[in-house]
Formats: C-alpha cells, sequence, structure tokens
C-alpha cells in the first residue's frame, strides 16, 4: 500500500484523483496570505482535508477547509472557529496539534500537524482485524489521548479510526476535535436542530436524547475496540438510520462470537465499554484506560497475541461510509417498520414543516390540555411523509349546555380511558425492559430488576472474573435493555472476582509428586533449576512463587529441584583402589573407577594411586564418577650376560635391553669382556649403567 497522509477525514476515493485535485479552485492559492495549498489529500462529510505549505514558518501543514454549504451558515462557522480554538489548548503527545485558524473570504480553515503515515481505517483494511496485543497498542494511546481531552472539559463526539493516525514512526495520534464541545455546555450531537457525527460509532444517548459526554466518546471507543479485533463494524443496515436504530435497541454484539477463539475477557471488556445505559459505562475515557489496562495486563501471551497466524479478509466496503455526517434532524426518515428514535419536539418540528407530518400540539396556555401520545404498542396512523401520526385531540370544548356536555365529555374520557388502557396493557404495558445492571453490587442490581417489575434468579454460584469485583454484576439473561413480559424471571450472573489458586507447599516432594501437586491446584509446572542440596536428588526444595502465593489458573510455577549434595574431592594419591572407594559414603554418590592403562613409578608403589580426575580439592555434584591411575612401580630391566664378548657386541646387547655402557675396557689386554657390573641377570632400573672391562 502506498503512503498516505494521516489526515482525520473519511476518504471519499472519488475526490483524490488528479483531475479533481487539478480542478480545485483552492489548490494552488494562498490562504490569509500565508497558506499555500498544495494539493487535496482527503474529503470528508464536514471538511476537506489539504496539504499546505506555512509560507511564514516553512513547514507543511494539514489544511482543513470546511465545506462551502456549511461555511455559507453563520452559526456553523462560529461553532468551527470556537470549537478549533478550544481544541488548540489540548496538549498532549497523541492528539494532532492545532496550529491555526481563520477565514479567508467565505473559507473557514483550520491549520494542523502534518502527520505522514496512515489511518486506522487504512491498517484495518490492510490486515483485516488486529490481535488482542496490537488492538490494545492503539487503543491505550487514543484513550490517552481522549483523556486529556476529558480532563480539559472537551468531548470529542466523532472517536473513529479515521481519526486515529498512525505515523511512519509508529506515533498514535487522535485528531479531528472539530466537533469537540466543553462538557460545560449543552455538548449535544443534535446542535440545535442539526445531527452531527458518524452513525456508526454514535451512543444511543445522542441519537435518543442528544447528549454527547465523555461516556459518548467512550462508547464509540469501545466500538472502535471491537472492529479492530473482529475487522468488522458491529451493527449494519441498509440505511444509516437502520445503523442508528441498532445503536439504540441492540447492544454490541460480543466480538469472540465474530472471531470464535477470542478471550471472553475481551468481551467483558467490550461490553463495559459500550454497554447501552451510560450510567453503566466508564465516566470517562481515563477510567476506561485504566480497565483496558488492568485487562491487558491480566491476559497471558496466549490471549493477546491469539490470530497472529491467521486474519480475517478485510471487510467489504460498508453500505454507509464512515464519514462524519451533518443532516438536519427531520432528515432523518424512519423506515416504517422501525420504531422513532426519540427525537426532540423541535425535530419533529422540523419534520412536519418538511414532510407534512400532523403531530400533536403540545401543551399551551390556551388550550389546558396535554395532547397525549398513543398508547404503546397501538399503531399511529401513516402520513404523507412515511411518519407516524395521531389527530390532536381538540382544545377548549364550546360550552353547549352543563349537564348533557359534562356527561358527554365523561363518557368520552371513560371510554377513552378503557379503549387506552386495554390498548396500553396488551401493547407494551404488560412489558417491560431489562435495566442495565452490569457491574452492580448485587443488592444494587437486585433491587433495580425488581424495581422493574422483574424477578431475579442467580446463575450458579457465579462465575471468576478478572475486571468485575466480587459480588457484583457480570452478565445477565436476557441482556440489558431487552423487552421481556412484566414479571418475568431475569438470570443473573455474579462474578466471584479473579480467580486465584495457592501454591501448595512442594518442598520434601519428589518431582512427579510436585507436579501432579500443581496440575491438581490448576497451575503448571515449570522449568526446573537444580542446586546442591543434602536432601536427596529429585527432591524439591522450593519454588517460584513460593508456597501460599495466590495465582491465576494455568499460571507457571518454577521448580527447584535437589541434585544432591556437593563433595570436596581429598587427596587420593598413594591409596589403594579399595581405600579410594571407602572415602566416600553411600549419600554422596561419588563412585571410584581405575584407569585401565596403570604407569611406572619410581616414587609410589605398585598398585597405589598416581593420580585422579577430577583432582583434589574440586568440588564435584552428586554421583560424580572419580577415575584413578594405578602405579606400576619402578620400570625395571634384566641385565643381559655380556662376558666373553667383543666390547662392541656387548654395548649392543645392553643398549637392546634398555641399559646404558660404562665401557672400561684396557687396551692390549685380551679384547673380550672379561667382568660386567651388574652381573648379568640383575633387575635393574631401566637406563641404569653398566660396567664392562677386560681384567
Amino acid at each position: 500500500m502506498g503512503k498516505t497522509v494521516g489526515v482525520h477525514e473519511a476518504v471519499d476515493p472519488t475526490l483524490l484523483n488528479m483531475d479533481t485535485t487539478l480542478n480545485d479552485p483552492l489548490v494552488g492559492r494562498l490562504l490569509d496570505g500565508r497558506y499555500r495549498v498544495d494539493a487535496r489529500v482527503a474529503a470528508g462529510g464536514m471538511a476537506t482535508v489539504y496539504r499546505a505549505l506555512d509560507t511564514r514558518l516553512d513547514r507543511v501543514v494539514a489544511l482543513k477547509v470546511m465545506h462551502a454549504g456549511l461555511a455559507q451558515d453563520p452559526e456553523s462557522t462560529r461553532r468551527f472557529i470556537l470549537e478549533a480554538k478550544a481544541a488548540a489548548r489540548l496538549s498532549h503527545p497523541n492528539v494532532v496539534n492545532v496550529f491555526d485558524q481563520g477565514t479567508d473570504g467565505t473559507v473557514a480553515y483550520l491549520a494542523m500537524e502534518y502527520v505522514e503515515g496512515r489511518t486506522l481505517r487504512e491498517l484495518l483494511q490492510d490486515l483485516g482485524n488486529m490481535t488482542p496485543r496490537e488492538a490494545f497498542g492503539v487503543l491505550e494511546p487514543m484513550l490517552a489521548a481522549l483523556s486529556a481531552a476529558h480532563r480539559a472539559g472537551f468531548v470529542h463526539r466523532d472517536v473513529k479510526p479515521e481519526n486515529v493516525l498512525i505515523s511512519d514512526d509508529g506515533g498514535i495520534k487522535l485528531g479531528d476535535f472539530g466537533l469537540a464541545r466543553a462538557t460545560t455546555t449543552t455538548a449535544t450531537a443534535a446542535t440545535g436542530k442539526v445531527l452531527v457525527g458518524t452513525v456508526a460509532y454514535l451512543a444511543p444517548e445522542q441519537v435518543e436524547r442528544g447528549e454527547s459526554t465523555p461516556r459518548s466518546d467512550v462508547y464509540a471507543a469501545g466500538v472502535v475496540l471491537y472492529e479492530m479485533l473482529t475487522g468488522r463494524q458491529p451493527h449494519h443496515g441498509a440505511t444509516a438510520v437502520e445503523v442508528i436504530y441498532k445503536h439504540v435497541h441492540a447492544d454490541v454484539p460480543p466480538p469472540s462470537h465474530a472471531v470464535p477463539g477470542l478471550s471472553t475477557t475481551l468481551d467483558t471488556l467490550v461490553r463495559a465499554a459500550t454497554v447501552r445505559d451510560p450510567e453503566q459505562r466508564p465516566s470517562d475515557a481515563e477510567e476506561l484506560l485504566g480497565l483496558v489496562r488492568r485487562t491487558r495486563h491480566a491476559m497471558p501471551d496466549a490471549e493477546l497475541d491469539f490470530g497472529a497466524a491467521l486474519r480475517l479478509p478485510p471487510p467489504p466496503e460498508p453500505i454507509n461510509d464512515n464519514a462524519t455526517s451533518v443532516f438536519r434532524a427531520g432528515e432523518v426518515m424512519l423506515p416504517p417498520h422501525l420504531a422513532p428514535l426519540g427525537l426532540s419536539v423541535d425535530s419533529m418540528d422540523d419534520e412536519q414543516a418538511r414532510y407534512g407530518g400532523d403531530y400533536e400540539e403540545p401543551y399551551s396556555e390556551e388550550q389546558q390540555v396535554y395532547a397525549p401520545a398513543a398508547a404503546p404498542g397501538v399503531p399511529a396512523q401513516a402520513t404523507g411523509g412515511g411518519y407516524p401520526h395521531q389527530p390532536a385531540l381538540p382544545g377548549r370544548r364550546r360550552r353547549r349546555g352543563p349537564s348533557r356536555g359534562m356527561l358527554v365529555l365523561a363518557v368520552v374520557l371513560l371510554v377513552a380511558a378503557g379503549i387506552g388502557g386495554g390498548a396500553w396493557w396488551y401493547g407494551s404495558g404488560r412489558y417491560a425492559d431489562v435495566p442495565g445492571v452490569l457491574n452492580m453490587t448485587q443488592a444494587d442490581a437486585e433491587k433495580r430488576i425488581k424495581n422493574a417489575g422483574l424477578k431475579v434468579q442467580y446463575i450458579g454460584d457465579g462465575e471468576f472474573n478478572e475486571i468485575v469485583a466480587k459480588g457484583s454484576v457480570i452478565s445477565t439473561d436476557p441482556a440489558p435493555g431487552k423487552n421481556v413480559t412484566s414479571g418475568s424471571t431475569v438470570k443473573v450472573m455474579l462474578s466471584k472476582g479473579p480467580e486465584r489458586h495457592v501454591v501448595p507447599a512442594l518442598a520434601n516432594l519428589k518431582l512427579e509428586d510436585a507436579k501432579k501437586a500443581l496440575t491438581d491446584a490448576a497451575l503448571k509446572p515449570g522449568t526446573e533449576t537444580k542446586v546442591a542440596s543434602p536432601k536427596p536428588p529429585g527432591t524439591v526444595v522450593g519454588s517460584t512463587p513460593a508456597a501460599g502465593e495466590q495465582l491465576q489458573r494455568d499460571s507457571v510455577v518454577a521448580l527447584t529441584v535437589s541434585r544432591g549434595p556437593d563433595t570436596v574431592v581429598p587427596d587420593l594419591t598413594g591409596l589403594s583402589l579399595d581405600e579410594a572407594k571407602a572415602r566416600f559414603q553411600p549419600p554422596t554418590g561419588i563412585t571410584v573407577e581405575a584407569d585401565p592403562t596403570q604407569q611406572f613409578s619410581d616414587t609410589v608403589p605398585q598398585g597405589r594411586i598416581m593420580s585422579f580426575v577430577p583432582g583434589v580439592n574440586t568440588n564435584v555434584p552428586y554421583g560424580t564418577k572419580i577415575v584413578v591411575v594405578l602405579s606400576k612401580g619402578p620400570d625395571l630391566v634384566q641385565v643381559p650376560p655380556v662376558t666373553g664378548m667383543n666390547p662392541d657386541d656387548a654395548g649392543r646387547a645392553l643398549q637392546a635391553a634398555g641399559l646404558r655402557v660404562n665401557n672400561r675396557m684396557i687396551p692390549l689386554i685380551p679384547a673380550n669382556v672379561g667382568k660386567q657390573d651388574p652381573a648379568a641377570g640383575s633387575m635393574v632400573k631401566r637406563n641404569s649403567e653398566v660396567f664392562i672391562s677386560n681384567f
């Protein structure tokens, strides 16, 4: 894949070809007398991003230019500038820096850090999905950036893979704070009558009540985590509205359902971040970051690296793109089979004006009658735009006669009440939504479920969980938000807390017995280190972690095993083989063997030890074999008889026997040897002198 620029707008490929760049009126223009626009690099729902040169500081910047349609709206332009200034106050290594903002005629722009690299979206298109370790490597710096925003009092409102930038040096940065709003103001996804955001990542409360809080960013981050783990977005639909509807009415599924084999710990983490009730989510990105780090530390390497060898194929292009959407609330047209999204009254007024829907009139001083909505579960009549509608009740009744009118009114009200009450009961009155109780204590969860008109049944004695505290709720069946008959039973799974197993006492056990004890304790035997010890070889003398420590299931315990005692080799010179063997007691395991080749020695008697290996004072382990060399005694030869031989022959005979000749022959006397010393047949040391003479 070619290098791309890590800008934070969903890219429309049709806008990035050469002809489009050449035809773009901004390319080549000098904005505000400072920024030379060089090329268009991305375009999204809110703005177009260009690569530009800051001629004043001679540096490359990313120039985000608000779409002309939005720039013509003074309120949108004002909000764009104010929010850009707010984002510029954020200073964090994982946040894309904002350098400047301004306007040039009708062009509203934002100058930002230009990041060479690519977006998380592009990375996912290459990989398909990521291992948990890889996903955490992106998620943690992303949450660190969000935490800085939340601490500064801002909500991002558009967290998605397109806005996560991965630089060429591996740095992670979160960009596009153009939708950020101060949490101290009315932070809404529906600003006025405008709904903004990316449908795949909108939290339910953003759609239902127009509320954007740090918990909304937490929800979006949870969706991003799901997408990294599975390569897919959790909710799909033929239209944007169907996706929005699912965010409100359906839970984000567990990622392990899409990728079998993923740790269920990740299911718990995704569920904690994306639970539909915002009060059940972490309060902000910092709290979620702590939960993510605890989860990562609790997962073994095998779970963190799951899926590295087999990637899912990249997802197909979605029917609805991932661009930031900007539309009037009245333009959110629901298909007839979908329930209303809970838009505000102002949004409904827009829909009435645009599509001719006839909505009930709100309470007014003149009427003194509140126009009631249809009973839940009773279909409303459809009108012009396909929106549900009901005829409004009349206002103040004209007075036609006190008794008759009052009687008619009373009858009408009684009949209406009966019909409405019956319809309510048979429609939705006998139903209740399972409340969100995840992570709540048993007492609080039970109270909340019973207050919803439902019964509680606990599943077994609960199950272990590394994240949810002991005694708190891990899951419910049916899941939170499901619609069930009043009085139904909700099965609740409570956490038994982190699963921990005590390292048993292993000292003095045989190695095989110690391994079995670890297996019985749901732990695994690890490396074995042999050390010198008075205990018999193969006896466990200790473990790491030590006995009594509490570990997670299948944790590895290293064993320290006795190899027996070490022994210092004494001086064995001059001893017989039996005497040497007696120097070593059976507990040492030392054996003594004789080298089959013996050696002559002038100092060590025959049959005695001349040398040995290992040598004297060597520290040897249990079971060492010591090899000794025995002496054959002095090297002796027999003196041959040379009397009567001429001197030369006598000398050769003595040399052949390994002796030296000392010739004392006297000339002119008989030439043959008349005497030799030592005498013939004597045993002398090899190379000894033999005297020969003729007198």
